[in-house]
């Protein structure tokens, strides 16, 4: 299973919405030049990144929320890859050298509200609506990658 890159989105003085970026550079601390504005609560090497879909992006704003990519916080928008079947524990390789491992599934706060047109996150939430959350990674191996880059599913 392939896809690729749509967007790599960073908030220099943290927060959301994150603003698109062309490329990055990825470690396992995150992308260089993010910052987390709650650092107990993000971040970290088991959140080093957040991923989303852009597919359920789309399908979001059809059910009327005016989410966009980078507004529910997430580091990285991805097209192509069945998202409904990813999980913790599931690898990609982004580009051609950064690897990733999720870990988890986010738990939408207050704070991406304004991503949803009755401004409950909860839509995003795994346990409400499976298959719908995004998702944390940590970084296996770093590597810079761009917008447009292959996203491959990598056996475990």
């Amino acid at each position: 299973m392939s896809g690729r890159i749509v967007q790599i989105a960073i908030a220099a003085a943290g927060g959301v919405p994150k603003r698109p970026v062309a490329e990055a550079r990825v470690t396992a601390a995150g992308i260089d030049g993010n910052v987390v504005a709650h650092p107990r609560i993000h971040g970290g090497p088991d959140k080093a990144l957040c991923l989303y879909s852009e597919e359920r992006i789309l399908a979001l704003q059809r059910e009327g929320h005016p989410i966009r990519a980078g507004s529910a916080g997430e580091n990285i928008t991805i097209a192509g890859i069945d998202w409904g079947m990813l999980a913790p524990g599931m690898r990609l390789r982004l580009g051609e050298r950064l690897r990733i491992e999720f870990t988890n599934y986010t738990t939408p706060c207050a704070t991406i509200a304004a991503s949803f047109a009755d401004r409950d996150p909860g839509r995003i939430a795994q346990k409400r609506h499976p298959g719908w959350s995004r998702l944390y990674a940590r970084v296996l191996a770093p590597g810079t990658i761009r917008t447009g880059d292959a996203v491959r599913l990598e056996p475990v």
